[in-house]
């Protein structure tokens, strides 16, 4: 069975995101508290992944998996034009 336990938080928001807020609790037939949970639960997610691709991408530079600068804007210039060059790697 899963952990509970709860914590009760406080956050102050302004008046139309509250309101907003208990528009979609109404759609939705859902409370307040849920909403917010799902909402808490999807920016964390998305800010632990925005963390670990930063991390990855920082690893990548440390071990110069990197492209030039030049060879992708030579890259991007080619493709408008009738022999785009490939991708660079």
């Amino acid at each position: 069975m899963a952990n509970s336990a709860t914590k009760v938080l406080t956050a102050h928001v302004p008046l139309s995101l509250a309101e907003k807020l208990d528009l979609m609790a109404e759609r939705l037939e859902r409370s307040r508290g849920w909403i917010m949970k799902q909402a808490l639960t999807a920016w964390l997610d998305q800010e632990e992944k925005r963390e670990r691709l930063t991390r990855e991408a920082l690893s990548d530079v440390d071990n110069g998996n990197v492209i030039d600068h030049q060879a992708v804007q030579a890259w991007v210039d080619s493709l408008s034009t009738d022999d785009p060059l490939p991708a660079p790697r």
